[in-house]
C-alpha cells in the first residue's frame, strides 16, 4: 500500500505535483507555534522525499533546465510552507491603511514565493547525491541546513520559521540549540522527519531508524540533562512589564495620544500587591511613547511624576535626528532609558530594519511610483550603525533586540560582554490574533537558550514574558491581555557556547552529513 502511494506521488507531474508539494509544505506549519504538533512532519517530509525521488535530472537539457524539476519541487513545497506560515503578514498591511494596500500581494504571495527559492535550491543541491538509499536523507538534511543558513544571511536575511523551530516545541527540546544552533537543529529535524520515507523503498529503513532514534535520544536526553542542572539564583532586580494592548489603528491618532500615554502611566503607577517588592525597572513595549520625547518635555515631566525614587523606565519610542544641512530629518526606532527625574540616560537604536515595513529598498525609485513603507507614520526609519548595550544605573546591563531583531541568532551574541539579560521590545499588534505573535515569541525564547541569559519580552498586545536562562517562561501576559506583570529577573548561566562555537559545530555537522551522503551515493553507484 505504502509503495503504491509513494509511487503515485513520485510519478505525479504538472499541476497535480505542484498541489501535492504545496499541501505537504503547508501541513508542516502545524509543527510550528501555536500548534506545536511535531508529528505532522512524519507525513509532510516523507511526501516531500517521494516527490524529490521523481524529480530526476534531465540529461538532454541544459544545466538549468535539467535541474528545473528538482527546483520546482522544492519551490512548490516552500511556497506552501511560507504561504501558510506567513499569511498573517497581510494583517499588518490591512492595519496600516489604504496607502499600504500595494504591499498586500507582496506580503501574502510575493515574500513566500521569494523565500521558497531557498527551498528550491536546497532540493537542487540535495539531488547532487540522490539515490534510493539512506544517503538521500542525509543529503536533504544537509542541504536544508545550508540553505536555511543562507536564508538568514543574504539580502539582509529573513530566518523567520526556520524549519528547526518545528523540532523544539517545548523547553526540553530547545536545549540542543545552545550547541548546534538553529541551523544544526534544522538538519536534525529534517533527518528525523524524513526517515519514514524509507519504509516505501525498503532501502536503509532499519539503519535510518537507528540513526534517527539516536539523534532524537541525544537531543531529548541532553534537554533533560540541561534542565536538571539547576536554576541560577534570581537577581535582585524586580521588573514591571506594561502591556496596554493599544489598537494599532489608534496608536498614532492625534486625538488619542494623550489617552494612550495615560494608559501607560496609570499601569506603571499601580502599587505592587501587598507583600511584594516595588519594581525598580518599568518596561514599556516598542514605540510606546506617542510623542517625540525630545520635542515634548511635558511627556518627560509626566514620566518623572509617575516614577518613584530609584525607579527607571525602559521604553520604546521614535527618535528624531534633525538635519542641520537642509537634508531630510532622520527617524529611528529607539529604546530609551529614563530615570526618575525624567532624564534620558541611555538609548539604543534599531539596527536591522524590516524591508518594506520600516524602510524601502531602492527608495528613490519606489517612492517615485507612489510606494511607501508600511510603517510610514513618521516617514521611513534609519538604521543604527551598530548594536548598543543598555547600561542602567543600578548595575544592570541588557542586550536590546528591537522587534524582529530577535529572530536573528547573530544579534543575541554577547561577544564576550558581561550582560545580565536580553530585552526584546516589540509591537505585534500589527499581526492581530494570528500565529505571528506565537511564532515571534518562540524565536525570541531560543535566543535565551543560546546565550544563557534570561529574556525580558515586552509586547504592546503581548505576548509579554520573562524566561529563565534555559528559555522556560517564568511568567507572562497572554495575547491581547491588558495589564502589568511584576516579576523578579532570573539569573544568568555561565560557561555557555558562543555564536562562533555554534557556527563551528554547525559546519562540522554539515560536513559529516554531506560526506555521508556522498559516500552512500558512491557506494550505490559502484554496486550498480
Amino acid at each position: 500500500m505504502l509503495e503504491k502511494i509513494s509511487g503515485d506521488i513520485m510519478l505525479s507531474w504538472g499541476f497535480k505535483r505542484f498541489i501535492v508539494a504545496f499541501l505537504a509544505g503547508a501541513l508542516a506549519n502545524f509543527a510550528l507555534p501555536p500548534f506545536d504538533f511535531f508529528a505532522v512532519l512524519f507525513i509532510s517530509f516523507p511526501i516531500f522525499v517521494w516527490l524529490i525521488d521523481g524529480a530526476s535530472k534531465q540529461p538532454d537539457k541544459g544545466f538549468i533546465a535539467a535541474r528545473m524539476p528538482a527546483f520546482m519541487t522544492g519551490w512548490s513545497f516552500g511556497f506552501g510552507y511560507f504561504s501558510s506560515g506567513l499569511w498573517w503578514l497581510g494583517n499588518a498591511v490591512l492595519t496600516s491603511g489604504v496607502e499600504a494596500y500595494w504591499a498586500l500581494p507582496l506580503a501574502v504571495f510575493g515574500l513566500p514565493a521569494l523565500l521558497a527559492v531557498f527551498y528550491g535550491l536546497a532540493v537542487v543541491l540535495a539531488r547532487t547525491f540522490w539515490d534510493n538509499s539512506i544517503g538521500r536523507i542525509f543529503s536533504l538534511s544537509a542541504s536544508f541546513g545550508a540553505l536555511e543558513y543562507l536564508r538568514a544571511t543574504v539580502f539582509t536575511g529573513f530566518p523567520w520559521n526556520t524549519i528547526g523551530y518545528a523540532g523544539m516545541p517545548v523547553p526540553v527540546a530547545m536545549q540542543s540549540s545552545e550547541i548546534i544552533g538553529i541551523f544544526g537543529m534544522s538538519m536534525v529535524t529534517v533527518f528525523i522527519a524524513s526517515v519514514p520515507a524509507l519504509l516505501a523503498t525498503k532501502h536503509g529503513f532499519k539503519s535510518g531508524m537507528v540513526i534517527a532514534v539516536i539523534m532524537a535520544g541525544v537531543h531529548i536526553g541532553y534537554g533533560f540533562f540541561a534542565l536538571n542542572q539547576g536554576v541560577p539564583e534570581n537577581s535582585t532586580h524586580v521588573l514591571r512589564i506594561v502591556q496596554p494592548s493599544i489598537d494599532q489603528k489608534e496608536k498614532w491618532d492625534d486625538e488619542k495620544r494623550a489617552e494612550i500615554f495615560k494608559i501607560f502611566l496609570d499601569l506603571s503607577a499601580v502599587p505592587p500587591e501587598e507583600g511584594q517588592v516595588r519594581p525598580s525597572v518599568i518596561i514599556w513595549p516598542e514605540t510606546s511613547v506617542p510623542y517625540i520625547l525630545t520635542k515634548t518635555p511635558n511627556a518627560l515631566a509626566q514620566i518623572a511624576d509617575t516614577l518613584k525614587i530609584g525607579q527607571t523606565l525602559i521604553t520604546g519610542a521614535i527618535r528624531l535626528e534633525e538635519s542641520a544641512s537642509g537634508e531630510a530629518d532622520k527617524f529611528y526606532n529607539t529604546i530609551y532609558v529614563i530615570n526618575d527625574e525624567g532624564q534620558i540616560i541611555g538609548s539604543a537604536d534599531k539596527h536591522h530594519l524590516v524591508p518594506f515595513g520600516e524602510y524601502l529598498p531602492f527608495e528613490n525609485i519606489l517612492r517615485r511610483i507612489g510606494l511607501t513603507p508600511i510603517a510610514e507614520t513618521f516617514g521611513g526609519f534609519t538604521a543604527a550603525t551598530k548594536q548598543r548595550v543598555l547600561e542602567l544605573g543600578n548595575n544592570l546591563k541588557l542586550l536590546p533586540l528591537i522587534c524582529y531583531e530577535a529572530i536573528f541568532p547573530k544579534y543575541a551574541d554577547t561577544d564576550g560582554q558581561t550582560l545580565d539579560a536580553l530585552i526584546n521590545l516589540t509591537n505585534d499588534a500589527w499581526y492581530g490574533d494570528t500565529p505571528g505573535p506565537y511564532q515571534h515569541l518562540r524565536q525570541a525564547q531560543l535566543r535565551s537558550v543560546e546565550t544563557g541569559l534570561p529574556l525580558i519580552r515586552s509586547g504592546n498586545n503581548g505576548i509579554s514574558v520573562v524566561t529563565d536562562a534555559r528559555g522556560r517562561i517564568t511568567d507572562g501576559l497572554a495575547l491581547n491581555f491588558v495589564g502589568k506583570l511584576d516579576v523578579v529577573l532570573p539569573g544568568k548561566r555561565s560557561d555557555v557556547f558562543g555564536q562562533a562555537q555554534r557556527n563551528l559545530v554547525f559546519l562540522v555537522l554539515l560536513f559529516v552529513f554531506f560526506a555521508t551522503a556522498f559516500t552512500c551515493f558512491r557506494l550505490h553507484a559502484i554496486k550498480n
